[in-house]
């Protein structure tokens, strides 16, 4: 009954919000673990700055060759005109990613559980892959904004398959960048595409319109909530301008019996092929 009824407001909204999904403990250790990943860290002449506004990252070969490795990426806000970081290095990362749950342990363990698998399979995806995974930090005052995307337009598949797994490790609010969802928007055509050849990149629009920016519903989150996000669903978040932060895990799952876009943006090396749960 559980799983039906997980199945029909999927269906319905488009996401689903499941508190509690996992211990406010396991949260910490993850935190923790990206706490030690950050301070081995050694940025040196790297210094990627992701931004969804702006997009500055999408012809960076560090990004696009990050889809089999575990690479840093810099709020926008986090640098002043002379190129130096306002603040320390662990609070100006936007995210890491983009094989966390491939390449550390801690993190693997934590990607790949009974409890997921069986939620992936209830919502229609029997032979999954984990495709990408981020940490994201939504860092205080400088957090950027994700403007309302569909992720099926960067991981797209045929047919549509792309499944968004977004974990709380912190509340998640209006006041500190909780995102927002266009509930039942996932219904909707696919509005572009975002592809690649080579090391360059374009938006290609498949559907001219627009993504809503009206009637958004908030998906405020509780420390230890899933959130999980049809492919097709308007989403994003504001930016964070509050002195709490928002740390939060995203896994993205794709059904490994569609075809992946061999012009998608993430690609992996042949010796990394995705695995299941």
């Amino acid at each position: 009954m559980v799983a039906a009824s997980h199945r029909c407001r999927f269906e319905r909204d488009g996401f689903l919000v499941l508190p509690g999904f996992v211990s406010a403990d396991t949260c910490e250790a993850l935190r923790a673990r990206m706490a030690e990943l950050i301070a081995a860290f050694e940025p040196g002449e790297v210094a990627s700055v992701f931004s969804t506004t702006r997009r500055s990252h999408a012809q960076d070969r560090y990004f696009l060759d990050s889809g089999d490795k575990i690479r840093f990426f810099f709020e926008e806000e986090a640098f002043d005109d002379h190129g130096r970081l306002r603040q320390s290095k662990a609070a100006s990362i936007n995210k890491v990613g983009h094989a966390l749950h491939d390449l550390d342990p801690v993190f693997e363990r934590f990607s790949r559980t009974p409890e997921l698998a069986a939620l992936v399979s209830e919502l229609g995806i029997p032979a999954p892959l984990l495709l990408q995974s981020m940490y994201i930090f939504k860092q205080p005052r400088i957090g950027g904004e994700v403007i309302c995307h569909q992720d099926a337009a960067f991981l797209h598949t045929e047919p549509q398959s792309v499944l968004g797994l977004w974990f709380a490790l912190e509340d998640a609010t209006t006041l500190n960048g909780c995102m927002y969802a266009a509930r039942g928007g996932h219904q909707g055509p696919l509005r572009s595409r975002f592809v690649r050849e080579g090391y360059r990149t374009e938006t290609i629009t498949l559907d001219a319109t627009p993504l809503p920016t009206a009637g958004m519903v908030p998906l405020e989150a509780a420390k230890g909530t899933l959130i999980v996000l049809h492919g097709r669903l308007p989403h994003g978040s504001a930016p964070n301008r509050s002195v709490a932060s928002r740390h939060a895990y995203a896994l993205h799952v794709i059904d490994g019996r569609a075809r992946y876009s061999p012009d998608n943006w993430l690609q992996r090396a042949s010796e990394m092929p995705l695995r299941g749960f």
